[in-house]
């Protein structure tokens, strides 16, 4: 028995099932296929179920992987990933973490966004917890479904929820929006070592303003404009308070609420519950900590940075107010202070305080009317707006493709000698900028990351790796944190050492090397989620928000031993039938 396998979510040891036979097979995370032993096939009844010839898991993986290479589209092989999840937990997840850099953007962006636009043609089972505004009273009840018997805390430590309003670059997809709860829970477990049991995929299902979907007789969803006000705030109220009560200790990442919810419900609900939206603090940590990967390099001084965010959603906002913390530390300003270095441009241009259509993340961003004489025309105007800001840092979250010209980064490029450049927007098609160009433009002196993956760029005989911006290096290791901390919130503060833990992580700044990425690869993952969950952790203490105790903080050495004994590996355990909780018997 090792140091730590008295821990809660260990994964160690044999697994007691309740089930025999067929019942068993069809139990995904129970299933080994071919993998089974002689001695379980006997004891287990599975005799005549599996073919002869034991096989064990590199060879399932290594056949998993011919028919997954055998299938031409991206979809394709996203629905036979999907498919492979259904019937055997541990080959998925194995076969993903063998395969990683290629399999992820078919399991994630962009190719589920495909996915979860054909959500209701593609339905072949359900997966997840769906929550239908029409029933707010059914809320805890539908939940209820979901706990673990005999569990004091539920049996779920990390729980996905959308609405589905903005998802991955594709808008409004309603109920479809189940899908981007499911492939974040299994990036979780692929890049932190989440326990797929302990997990929990939901929707709340409030309507859609996506007119293509309403009209689709095929559409799965409540078919209705989506519902607002009140309704909508008492029913996020009705989730929270029974997920809260259902699941004592789980930490609930919001992900894709539209501009106008994404905010304000965070602002509303993180003092009382362990809660984290990863299009607002997700993509800011993880351009924040690109950014210092940047500057450190540059040997530019953070506190002294101009920002133009070109894009002022729930991604912009958030990035905003990651950055304007990091200025206000970094210069010993106030963060009101920081954001006047801070500039968001939206479909009306440049914010400004005259403009009372502003969301509530927007407004704190709106610069004074009174400084800015300049026709309507040019507060539209990128380039304009380059030349009069003269900005270190360009940030795209528009969604516009295109839309970092030529000419406007070759204004940059006069007013700063290493500008970093984020075309961030997903999916590749709506990218506002392509590296080649950048580098082209800039004569091959920007920073730059991009929010899908982009092959290395050659400029004037120089290879320039191009780092993916992805939440995906950074969220997992946040949860990772609470989840294993019990942590009862989760702080800006703990956020920043996110942060700093993932920028040292950085290939550039590791290698000190310009020419390396600014963000760690997706391959690299699983250990860098391991870093940001000490500094989470470390933090959680400090701020004595800890729900476990005895958590060894001090050794870097013991932590990080603490941590990796925890996370899920995708490993075949050894099955033994508990026969007083067998809820099925072999069959005949």
């Amino acid at each position: 028995m090792g140091k730590y396998d008295h821990l809660p979510l260990a994964d160690k040891g044999p697994i007691n099932v309740p089930y025999t036979g067929r019942t068993l097979i069809s139990d995904s995370y129970y299933n080994k296929g071919t993998a089974f032993s002689h001695e379980e096939r006997h004891h287990l009844g599975l005799h005549g179920m599996l073919p002869t010839n034991l096989q064990v898991l590199d060879q399932q993986v290594a056949r998993a992987y011919e028919q997954y290479s055998s299938f031409e589209t991206d979809l394709e092989k996203n629905t036979f990933m999907t498919s492979m999840a259904e019937q055997n937990v541990v080959l998925y997840y194995r076969l993903i973490q063998d395969h990683l850099k290629e399999m992820f953007s078919i399991i994630y962006t962009p190719t589920e966004s495909a996915a979860i636009e054909n959500f209701s043609r593609i339905f072949r089972r359900p997966d997840g917890c769906f929550l239908p505004i029409i029933h707010p009273n059914e809320v805890e009840e539908r939940l209820s479904k979901f706990v673990v018997p005999n569990t004091d805390d539920g049996g779920i430590d990390y729980i996905v929820v959308s609405d589905g309003e903005q998802i991955l670059g594709i808008g409004d997809q309603g109920i479809g929006g189940v899908l981007i709860s499911v492939a974040k829970l299994a990036i979780t477990t692929i890049c932190a070592g989440i326990h797929p049991n302990r997990t929990l995929a939901v929707v709340l299902d409030v309507g859609t303003n996506n007119k293509k979907l309403l009209d689709d007789d095929l559409y799965l969803g409540y078919k209705h404009e989506r519902v607002r006000g009140k309704q909508y705030d008492e029913f996020i109220e009705k989730f929270m308070k029974a997920a809260k009560k259902l699941f004592p200790n789980a930490y609930v990442h919001f992900e894709d609420f539209g501009v106008h919810n994404a905010r304000r419900l965070l602002d509303q609900y993180r003092q009382k519950y362990a809660i984290f939206n990863d299009d607002v603090q997700g993509t800011g940590c993880v351009t924040l900590a690109s950014i210092m990967a940047a500057i450190k390099l540059s040997k530019t001084k953070l506190g002294d940075i101009k920002v133009i965010s070109f894009g002022a959603g729930s991604a912009g906002t958030g990035i905003a107010e990651q950055v304007a913390s990091a200025i206000a530390s970094d210069a010993g300003i106030t963060k009101e202070e920081a954001k006047k270095q801070i500039f968001l441009i939206d479909k009306q241009g440049l914010l400004l305080d005259s403009d009372d259509s502003l969301s509530v993340a927007q407004k704190p961003f709106a610069h004074p009317s009174s400084d800015w004489s300049a026709p309507e025309s040019e507060l539209k105007d990128l380039k304009s707006l380059i030349s009069k800001i003269n900005p270190n840092v360009l940030i795209g979250t528009s969604t516009v493709p295109g839309a970092f010209t030529e000419d406007a980064i070759r204004e940059m490029a006069k007013h700063v000698e290493r500008p970093i450049i984020f075309p961030l927007s997903n999916p590749t098609k709506l990218h506002e900028a392509q590296p080649k160009d950048l580098f082209k433009w800039t004569d091959g002196k920007a920073f730059i990351a991009t929010g899908s993956p982009f092959p290395p760029v050659e400029h004037n005989g120089q290879k320039y790796e191009v780092a993916e911006c992805n939440n995906s290096v950074c969220f997992p290791g946040i949860g990772l944190g609470c989840v294993l901390g019990r942590v009862k919130l989760l702080t800006d503060e703990m956020l920043v050492a996110a942060v700093s833990a993932l920028a040292d992580e950085a290939p550039a700044v590791k290698q000190n090397d310009p020419t390396k990425e600014l963000c760690p690869g997706v391959e690299a993952v699983r250990d860098v989620s391991v870093k940001i969950a000490m500094g989470v952790l470390r933090q959680a203490g400090k701020d004595d928000l800890l729900g476990v105790k005895d958590v060894p903080l001090e050794d870097d050495k013991e932590l990080e031993e603490w941590i990796r004994a925890q996370m899920w590996q995708p490993e075949y355990r050894e099955l033994v039938l508990d026969e007083t909780k067998m809820r099925a018997k072999a069959d005949p």
